[in-house]
Parts: C-alpha cells; sequence; structure tokens
C-alpha cells in the first residue's frame, strides 16, 4: 500500500473515480432531471480534482511550479463554488 501511495497510483484511482462519479451524476441529471446539477457539481469536483493533482505532481517529482498551477486552478474552482453559493 505505502508504494501505491509514494508512486502516486493511488491519486490517479482516486482521479479516475471522480471522472466517473462526475459522468454518473452528469448521466442522471441530463437524462431524468435528478440529482445536482451540472453547474453546482463542476466547480466542486474541479477543485478537488485539482487538489488531487498537485498532490500527484508532488509525488512524481514535477516542478513546484506545476503543483502551484494546480493549487492556484483548485483556489479559483473553490471560488467559483463559493460565488455560486453565497448568492442563493
Amino acid at each position: 500500500m505505502a508504494e501505491l501511495f509514494a508512486s502516486g497510483r493511488l491519486v490517479d484511482l482516486i482521479l479516475i473515480v471522480i471522472v466517473i462519479e462526475a459522468a454518473g451524476l452528469l448521466s442522471l441529471w441530463r437524462y431524468a432531471r435528478r440529482g445536482v446539477a451540472p453547474w453546482d457539481l463542476l466547480p466542486n469536483l474541479c477543485a478537488g480534482a485539482c487538489l488531487l493533482l498537485a498532490l500527484r505532481t508532488a509525488l512524481a517529482g514535477a516542478g513546484w511550479l506545476v503543483a502551484c498551477g494546480c493549487l492556484a486552478a483548485s483556489g479559483l474552482a473553490h471560488l467559483i463554488d463559493l460565488y455560486r453559493r453565497w448568492r442563493r
């Protein structure tokens, strides 16, 4: 298990689960109009995915600039999510 985490493969698996989750929830919304609306779902999922990408880049030994870019994208998605929720 330690090797799975240290290599970053665990993060890859979690990112795949996020993509499957997003596809399932978006399909449910598209065909049945049930669940969470896409504009309420996507900023939250993007923020989490970008945090995971920042972790993945750090574990892979990529430069700090790449990890900072992922963190900045996560922060932007989080701000979009907060803005959308604050106005309600």
